[in-house]
């Protein structure tokens, strides 16, 4: 089996070879590509792999390369996760809506909107390679916004065998599962939405629902540091929102916060990357692996530590209130999603999974194509969505409106139009105005220049 990354020169790929090296015999893992369009950065994180290879000597074979065609040749399995335009970008898609007094984030709102549109075109050439050199494979998308991306790979370029997964799901479920100590694959995640917008509904074991319990626990510690929101409102909801449905819940809170924050979340990330690659290629120069892991190891701690700080104005007190948690957040993540994904679809094991895919009746208020998230069977080449049946209607409204603002947005991308691409704006939630929508929309393709696809 080949497996193919685009997008390797990213901070996560360590992780994720880590993760196929334990599991190296259940993936029958033959070749391992690692592709970016970033040669120095590849060549770091070739450095921070090394000492995993050399240790461990794993059975597959590691291809590092900036070409995307000879990456894709023969693939088995590709995953994507790429950003296009870099950390750079990202601050460029904060900034232009919080001047405005709107959220800026970088797969929700406006921020979302210009991250889709500007990976969408490379998105769909990577498709087409594919076609040619792997017309077989499964692809796997972890790109930001992962369901919108997801949709297009399927509705727009035309490539069915696609998933979109986030780690965002699976994480709770280990948590679940450790402070209801049974074993991970032993809880049913009742889970609806689209992906950064999506709702818990049930913590079950052998049928019995324990959210009832799971929120009694969180009013009695007054709530966790990882669930940014306040007790009262999840209890009124009797759902778990995830995270990122702080910025519809708290979104002037957010704003707020955001604005009173020394940088942006984009910033700091851009500022502690760039000098982690800095000491990184010194450190390198100077054959000093082990001072590189070293700082590596502590950039993922701290990346860690301030997720989502900024914005909720929370800090992480999860681990404090329940100890026992610690591992199983440690073991959580995008590779291990993406590996269960890659086990059950080769036929090891089948999983019950929280996937991007598309509907087909299981929310029946949402269109058969839509891609949404939701529980679905993995199986030896087939991914079956779970019916989800009826939902409340104050979720699915708000789902119909961001799904038709994710298809306006595709389709601007694809025609390359200035007119749908600013009704997708104007009609988001988190815009919702025609003026700011346009001085949004002009800042952009300014500001990305030839990141931003042309309009007219």
């Amino acid at each position: 089996m080949k497996l193919t990354i685009l997008g390797a020169g990213g901070l996560r790929t360590p992780l994720i070879i880590r993760e196929m090296v334990s599991r190296q015999e259940q993936l029958n893992l033959d070749q391992l590509s690692l592709m970016d369009i970033n040669p120095d950065n590849l060549d770091i994180i070739q450095s921070l792999v090394d000492p995993i290879v050399h240790q461990e000597k794993p059975s597959f074979r590691i291809n590092w390369t900036t070409k995307a065609e000879s990456a894709l040749k023969d693939a088995d399995f590709v995953i994507t996760t790429f950003r296009v335009g870099g950390m750079e970008s990202r601050v460029v898609d904060e900034k232009v809506p919080l001047k405005l007094g709107l959220l800026g984030q970088e797969t929700t709102g406006a921020g979302g909107f210009a991250m889709a549109m500007r990976t969408l075109p490379v998105l769909v050439h990577y498709v087409e390679l594919m076609k040619e050199q792997c017309p077989h494979a499964w692809l796997i998308n972890f790109a930001n916004p992962s369901g919108l991306l997801t949709e297009a790979i399927i509705q727009t370029a035309h490539w069915k065998r696609a998933v979109g997964i986030c780690d965002a799901p699976s994480t709770f479920q280990r948590v679940a599962a450790a402070l209801l100590q049974v074993p991970f694959e032993k809880i049913f995640l009742d889970y609806f939405g689209l992906n950064h917008l999506g709702w818990i509904r049930g913590v079950e074991i052998d049928g019995v629902n324990f959210l009832p319990q799971f929120l009694k626990t969180l009013q009695q510690n007054g709530g966790f540091g990882e669930l940014p929101f306040d007790v009262d409102l999840l209890t009124h909801l009797q759902l778990i929102p995830n995270e990122y449905l702080y910025y519809y819940y708290y979104s002037r809170q957010a704003v707020e916060n955001i604005l009173q924050s020394e940088e942006t979340r984009g910033e700091w990330l851009s500022r502690v990357n760039r000098a982690l690659f800095t000491e990184l290629r010194q450190l390198k120069q100077n054959g000093d692996t082990a001072a590189m892991l070293q700082s590596y190891q502590e950039y993922l701690t701290a990346r860690s530590q301030t997720y989502l700080s900024k914005e909720t104005a929370r800090q992480h007190t999860l681990i404090q209130l329940a100890p026992q948690v610690s591992e199983a957040l440690s073991n959580s993540g995008y590779a291990g999603v993406a590996l269960d994904l890659i086990e059950a679809l080769n036929g090891n094991k089948p999983r019950l999974m929280t996937l991007n895919i598309p509907n087909h009746g299981a929310i029946p208020v949402m269109g058969e194509e839509d891609v949404v998230e939701i529980p679905a069977l993995v199986q030896q080449n087939d991914i079956r969505p779970i019916a989800v049946g009826a939902i409340p209607i104050h979720c699915s409204s708000l789902m119909q409106r961001v799904k038709e603002y994710e298809q306006l947005t595709i389709a601007a991308a694809a025609e390359g139009s200035r007119q749908k691409a600013l009704m997708a704006l104007t009609i988001h939630p988190l815009v919702n105005d025609y003026s700011l929508a346009t001085t949004i929309l002009d800042q952009y393709q300014q500001l990305h220049s030839s990141y931003f696809p042309k309009l007219h």
